[in-house]
């Protein structure tokens, strides 16, 4: 069977090596991990990915919206991760499925697993 390749786009370097350890714990395999849009953009371009988690605010203002359209565009599922609540999400991609920090292994794992459910 093959693995889940998960896209993460989080700027934060801990946090998206936790994520890393999270997936991989969780039979998932990590397709990238980018920090930036234009990052998460060529990454997901390339193919070979099955979903994504995007932090919703990335460094210097920068927001995941240009990603989460691009995936959404491609039919390939995928989550918001914030700390500001379902009020930092952008209009347009209200109700995609949204964890809040701090993560947790159970919460990260389940959440993914629900986007292929």
């Amino acid at each position: 069977m093959t693995k889940r390749r998960i896209l993460i786009v989080e700027d934060e370097p801990l946090i998206a090596m936790m994520l890393e350890d999270f997936l991989e714990a969780g039979g998932m395999a990590v397709a990238g991990v980018t920090d930036t849009v234009q990052s998460a953009l060529a990454v997901a371009g390339e193919g070979g990915v099955d979903a994504a988690i995007l932090d919703v605010n990335l460094s210097g203002g920068e927001k995941s919206w240009p990603v989460a359209q691009a995936l959404a565009e491609k039919n390939i599922p995928f989550l918001f991760a914030t700390g500001g609540g379902d009020g930092s999400i952008d209009e347009a991609f209200r109700g995609r499925p949204t964890i809040i920090k701090p993560y947790t292994l159970d919460g990260v794992t389940s959440a993914v697993g629900d986007l292929f459910a």
